[in-house]
């Protein structure tokens, strides 16, 4: 793969952060006092915040989407800065990356108060030239604006832009962004994996097999 720049999610792509979510949707539910199966809460550890909570309102959560947010981030705050690493290979790659001159940004859901301590506690904040969220764009990962985003704050043209995710949501933003795909593993995305195999250029089962 030919690129000049590196894009990346953080939740299921750099991080192994899924099964916390888990832990925080079971306690919000719980102190509700509604029960779900556990298939229910795998599945929503892998939806974005607006979508976990339209599923919570389905179940009979009464709280907004906006307190239900507020909520599992202050929840999720101390996890994200003590209890929540890097996948292997990670931090190999990214600096085989800035050694060969490859801007780098995170394109992630999740906001400054998450992914900027647990960026610091894996000792990788540093290897990053930019940052986006989908607040910064006023869209989810269903549009391409935060991947666009991304690389105009890198100064790359998308069709110079690698673009890494779990998701097949993002993979196929992404790649309508004009972006080159890399479909990364994880468990909780594994129920899309044909479709995610199919659809991006690339895919891999760890950060080995970049390097």
């Amino acid at each position: 793969m030919d690129f000049t720049a590196a894009i990346f999610d953080l939740d299921g792509t750099l991080v192994d952060s899924n099964s916390v979510w888990e832990k925080i949707n079971r306690i919000i539910l719980q102190k509700r006092g509604i029960r779900c199966t556990d298939k229910t809460i795998h599945s929503l550890a892998a939806m974005t915040y607006e979508e976990a909570a339209e599923e919570m309102h389905k179940l009979g959560v009464k709280e907004s989407t906006e307190e239900l947010i507020e909520e599992s981030n202050k929840l999720a705050a101390n996890e994200y800065r003590y209890n929540i690493f890097v996948k292997d290979y990670v931090r190999e790659y990214l600096d085989i990356l800035r050694g060969k001159g490859v801007k780098i940004a995170l394109a992630t859901a999740s906001p400054k108060a998450l992914y900027e301590p647990v960026l610091r506690n894996n000792h990788i904040y540093g290897y990053f030239d930019a940052f986006c969220t989908t607040d910064d764009v006023g869209k989810s990962k269903d549009h391409p604006d935060i991947y666009l985003y991304a690389a105009s704050k890198l100064g790359a043209a998308p069709e110079n832009c690698v673009v890494f995710e779990d998701v097949l949501k993002g993979i196929i933003s992404a790649k309508n962004a004009g972006m080159q795909t890399v479909g990364v593993y994880d468990r909780y995305s594994s129920e899309d994996i044909v479709t995610i195999r199919s659809a991006a250029d690339k895919f891999i089962m760890n950060f080995s097999e970049m390097m």
